[in-house]
């Protein structure tokens, strides 16, 4: 009984890559050819410049100094 459910699942799993290997997918859209080059930041320079400003106020409002003393680790680590 076990042979028999694991064979079908080895059947069930081949006829799925099987299947999942015939079918192709195309791109649903094309980046354009620059957008990886170096000069990318320079054409948006907006959103760099906002989320630049993001990351600071986020980075300011981080506590400083150590952290509270609290129960730790068990065994002194």
């Amino acid at each position: 009984m076990e042979f028999q459910k694991t064979s079908t699942l080895l059947i069930v799993f081949v006829v799925f890559v099987v299947a999942a290997s015939l079918v192709s997918v195309e791109a649903g859209r094309v980046l354009p050819e620059d957008f990886a080059g170096a000069n990318h930041l320079a054409t948006y320079p907006s959103m760099y410049m906002k989320a630049k400003d993001t990351m600071a106020c986020w980075l300011e409002r981080l506590a400083s100094g150590p952290s509270p003393k609290g129960p730790g680790l068990i065994g002194g680590t």
